[in-house]
């Protein structure tokens, strides 16, 4: 299995802009970020910074901005996030997690219809194997 960066929820909100918009320069990130955070402008470059560290963001010079472009796709670290929390907190087992979602919030018409169709496809796909 491949390793993925860890990223935290404030490096997160800048993945999202990166996932939606790139290449694009940190100025732009900034503005885009002023939007929904208050974070002043270095924060979002030290954002930016630990992230190329992490080997998530990659950028290209072009004169002496710098434009910066995800490494490794959204839908990757969603995988790999939601793989750590139901290790973290249910053993790796899904059933129970799923328990707990549903039992701790109501849900619409709408939301179990999606739930129903989506375990169907599973059921459907498990037993082609």
């Amino acid at each position: 299995m491949e390793k993925y960066p860890k990223i935290s929820e404030a490096e997160w909100q800048v993945m999202k802009q990166l996932w939606t918009d790139h290449p694009t320069s940190a100025n732009e990130i900034v503005k885009k970020l002023a939007k929904t955070a208050s974070w002043k402008p270095n924060t979002v470059k030290t954002l930016i910074n630990r992230l190329v560290q992490k080997k998530a963001v990659g950028f290209e010079k072009q004169g002496r901005r710098h434009l910066y472009f995800p490494l490794v796709a959204e839908e990757e670290i969603v995988r790999e996030e939601s793989r750590s929390f139901l290790n973290r907190f249910f053993g790796g087992t899904l059933t129970p997690m799923l328990a707990s979602l549903v039992e701790n919030r109501d849900l619409s018409e709408h939301e179990i219809k999606e739930l129903k169709a989506i375990l169907d496809k599973a059921d459907e796909q498990a037993k082609q194997k």
